[in-house]
């Protein structure tokens, strides 16, 4: 196997995870890759789609003015980026390998034995799966002790959040390594204390969105309204402060206990009557038409320059009052 090399700017507490190999070169592939590099590490990305190098390039130069507005170097940012379509070349010398491939049971399985045949026997697996466990992803490896799950939150640059989650035969060295990488990233590293299919952020995620949907296939509000009130309401209260600090503090002076007792009842009697939308195809095909006529008038490109913008702002304010 190579020799691993350190880039210049690279922090001390890096070097030990450099150079990563990145696999799959999709949103979340391209946004680690971009995110790695502005961190000084050293990146191979490896994917078989024909125009890799044209995608993997383009990914990068989009997503760079969030970057800098996070304040990290971009100068000369893919310097230290190789684009390899062989996976044993990819692999070759890597610490640590943030895994990124389609949400196919079989496909990871068989990629994980073949990842582990290609690296060194200290390298750090880490996959970027949303709900498949990472026991049953290393059903097959011959060293499943050192592969787990690092699921980043969309997009990975940008929002501090990756779950860590074990599997059973997970090392506990591995679940320490995993935690200290992201933290020495910057990120906020949150260890599950066990495995649960789509995790925790999308599950909380997909039962608010299943609601959603519902509101707005019942007539009950548009899709541009439902998101006002989500920002203006529920997504800026728990960004403060998430939802048991809220309802802590909704209980007035005898906190979650008398939050419970007053609110509680009428709560749970409304978890009977949230919404039970099936996504069929005539629903899928519903919201898809609402979708173009939401948001069709601006370029996918130009919402995400502002939803960065947005979340660097509250990123900022959040910050700015933690320090």
């Amino acid at each position: 196997m190579s020799t691993q090399t350190n880039s210049p700017q690279l922090p001390e507490n890096l070097r030990k995870f450099n150079p990563v190999t990145v696999i799959g070169a999709g949103l979340i592939g391209i946004s680690w890759t971009a995110y790695f590099l502005a961190k000084g590490l050293e990146v191979k990305v490896y994917d078989v789609r024909p125009d890799l190098e044209d995608v993997v390039h383009k990914g990068i130069v989009q997503i760079i003015p969030t970057l800098r507005e996070l304040g990290l170097p971009t100068e000369d940012l893919t310097d230290r980026l190789i684009i390899e379509k062989d996976l044993e070349r990819a692999l070759d010398g890597a610490a640590l390998v943030q895994e990124n491939g389609p949400e196919r049971i079989e496909f990871k399985q068989e990629l994980y034995t073949q990842i582990e045949k290609f690296v060194n026997k200290d390298a750090l697996l880490l996959s970027s799966s949303s709900g498949l466990k990472a026991s049953d992803i290393s059903k097959n490896m011959v060293h499943p002790e050192r592969m787990l799950i690092g699921h980043p939150f969309n997009p990975p640059h940008l929002v501090p959040l990756v779950e860590v989650v074990p599997g059973t035969n997970t090392a506990q060295k591995t679940v320490e390594q995993a935690v200290a990488f992201y933290k020495e990233l910057g990120k906020n590293p949150l260890v599950l204390k066990k495995e649960i299919a789509g995790f925790v952020a999308n599950r909380l995620q997909s039962a608010l969105f299943r609601e959603a949907i519902y509101l707005v296939s019942e007539g009950v509000v548009s899709m541009k309204d439902l998101d006002e009130i989500v920002t203006s309401s529920i997504g800026l209260r728990w960004a403060a402060g998430g939802p048991f600090l809220t309802f802590h503090l909704g209980g007035g002076k005898g906190g979650f206990p008398a939050f419970l007792k007053h609110l509680g009842p009428g709560m749970h009697s409304l978890w009977d009557n949230l919404g039970k939308p099936h996504l069929n195809e005539a629903m899928t095909q519903s919201l898809s038409e609402l979708s173009i006529s939401s948001f069709g008038d601006t370029s996918v490109d130009d919402l995400e320059i502002e939803r960065d913008q947005r979340q660097i702002s509250i990123l900022r304010s959040l910050n700015r009052n933690t320090n």
